[in-house]
């Protein structure tokens, strides 16, 4: 059995515990284990927080889809706004006369590297966290990023839904 969903929604902080309610409420009804919602419902209500606040100045929405199938839940949350700044990747490191490599220089920070006590860059960091794989990338032919997650479902026993693989 698959279970699947998508919601429109203004991009406004009410939104957020309406996704995640919305969420809860699903993957309890299936059986999925609490432990397993609560880690979904947090990274849920993070990427959801970051497309209300940084879908862009004039983008008034943003997408949610979610996915379960099989063990499997898949979240996408996609905004309108500006999409994700690219860092250049690093130049090669020199050699020596001898051509041995020198050792690299400080990787580029990612959003698991947040300062310990920043206010923002937090959200990126706990989705990683908590999830099993994020993609994040820009949405292709228009203006918005896109953060997609997955995570495997563990079930309670006697599951109302139990999902056949």
């Amino acid at each position: 059995m698959s279970i699947w969903w998508s919601l429109h929604l203004r991009r406004e902080a009410a939104s957020v515990p309406l996704a995640r309610r919305l969420l809860l409420g699903t993957m309890e009804t299936a059986g999925v284990d609490p432990d397993i919602c609560y880690d979904l419902s947090v990274a849920l209500s993070e990427a959801c927080a970051n497309a209300v606040e940084h879908g862009g100045d004039t983008a008034e929405d943003y997408r949610v889809t979610a996915f379960i199938d099989g063990d499997t839940c898949r979240i996408e949350v996609t905004d309108s706004g500006p999409g994700f700044h690219h860092r250049p990747a690093p130049p090669a490191p020199p050699h020596t006369a001898t051509d041995r490599p020198l050792p690299p220089a400080a990787p580029v920070p990612t959003p698991a590297q947040a300062p310990e006590f920043a206010e923002d860059g937090r959200g990126l960091f706990l989705i990683e966290a908590l999830t099993d794989h994020v993609r994040y990338r820009n949405r292709t032919g228009r203006p918005g990023a896109v953060v997609s997650f997955d995570k495997i479902l563990k079930w309670r026993e006697g599951a109302a839904l139990p999902m056949a693989s």
